[in-house]
C-alpha cells in the first residue's frame, strides 16, 4: 500500500518562487561580469536612488535620533549615568537602527519603484522590444538597478547614521549645555570596528536584495495593468522580510565571531 504526501500549495509556491529568485540572481550576477556594461544607465539609476530617497531618509534619521535620545535620557538621569547617553545612542544607531530603518525606507521607495517601473515596461512590451532590437533587458534594465542600489544604500546608511547622531545632539542640548565636539567625542569613543564593520557589510546585502527583488517582481509581472501594482506591493513586502532575515543572520554571525 503506497502512501503519497502532497506538498501544500502555499509551501509549493514559496519554494518555487525561491528557486526562481535564485536563478534570477545567478543571471543578474552574470550580467555584472559580461560586457558591455551600461555605465550611463548605472549613473542615472544611482542618481535617482540617492537624490530621490535622501530627503526622506534625512528627515527620518534626524527624528529617529531626536526621539531615541528624548526617550532614553530620563532613565539614564535617574541612575546618574547621563554621560553614557552619547555612546549608547551612537552604538544603537550605527549597529542596528540606522541600517535597518534606512533599508526599510529604501524597500518601500526604491524596491517598489523598480517593481512598478519594470512591471509597466513588461505590460507595455518594452522589454520585448528591447530583446527584438538586440538590447539585453537583464543587462540594461535589471543589472544597472541592482548594482546602483547595492552601491548607494550603504552610502545612504552612513548619511542616516550621521544625521541621527546629530539629531541626538540637538535633543541633549534641550536639557543641558554640551558642545558638539564633546558630544561627538563621547559618541565615537564608544564605537569600535566590531560595531562599524558588520553594520557596513550587511548594508551591501540590503542594497543588493532591495534592487534584486524589485527587479524580479517587475521583470516577471503578468500581463494586465493591475499586476503592476501587485508587483510593487509584493516587492515591498518581500524586500522588507529579506531585510529582517539578513539582519538576523548578521547579528548571529557577529556574535559567533566575537565569541559571545
Amino acid at each position: 500500500m503506497k502512501f503519497t504526501t502532497k506538498i501544500p500549495a502555499p509551501l509549493e509556491t514559496f519554494f518555487s518562487e525561491v528557486g526562481d529568485i535564485l536563478l534570477f540572481t545567478g543571471q543578474v550576477i552574470w550580467q555584472f561580469l559580461t560586457s558591455p556594461f551600461e555605465y550611463r544607465e548605472l549613473v542615472r539609476q544611482g542618481y535617482y536612488i540617492g537624490n530621490k530617497t535622501l530627503p526622506l531618509i534625512a528627515v527620518t534619521a534626524f527624528i529617529m535620533g531626536l526621539v531615541l535620545t528624548l526617550q532614553s535620557r530620563p532613565v539614564l538621569v535617574e541612575f546618574g549615568a547621563q554621560s553614557l547617553l552619547p555612546g549608547m545612542i551612537s552604538v544603537s544607531i550605527v549597529r542596528e537602527i540606522g541600517p535597518v530603518i534606512t533599508a526599510l525606507l529604501c524597500a518601500g521607495k526604491v524596491s517598489s519603484g523598480i517593481g512598478a517601473e519594470l512591471g509597466a515596461m513588461k505590460v507595455t512590451e518594452q522589454l520585448d522590444a528591447m530583446e527584438v532590437s538586440g538590447v539585453k533587458p537583464l543587462n540594461y534594465v535589471v543589472a544597472t538597478r541592482v548594482l546602483a542600489s547595492t552601491m548607494l544604500i550603504p552610502l545612504l546608511v552612513v548619511i542616516a547614521d550621521a544625521i541621527g547622531i546629530l539629531g541626538s545632539f540637538f535633543a541633549v542640548t534641550m536639557s543641558e549645555k554640551i558642545s558638539l565636539t564633546l558630544f561627538l567625542s563621547q559618541a565615537f569613543d564608544t564605537l569600535s570596528f566590531s560595531d562599524i564593520i558588520p553594520a557596513t557589510v550587511k548594508t551591501f546585502f540590503f542594497g543588493f536584495f532591495i534592487g534584486l527583488i524589485g527587479s524580479y517582481k517587475g521583470y516577471n509581472t503578468q500581463r494586465g495593468t493591475e499586476s503592476v501594482g501587485q508587483a510593487a506591493n509584493s516587492a515591498v513586502v518581500t524586500a522588507s522580510l529579506v531585510i529582517f532575515i539578513i539582519d538576523l543572520l548578521a547579528v548571529q554571525l557577529t556574535q559567533l565571531i566575537d565569541g559571545t
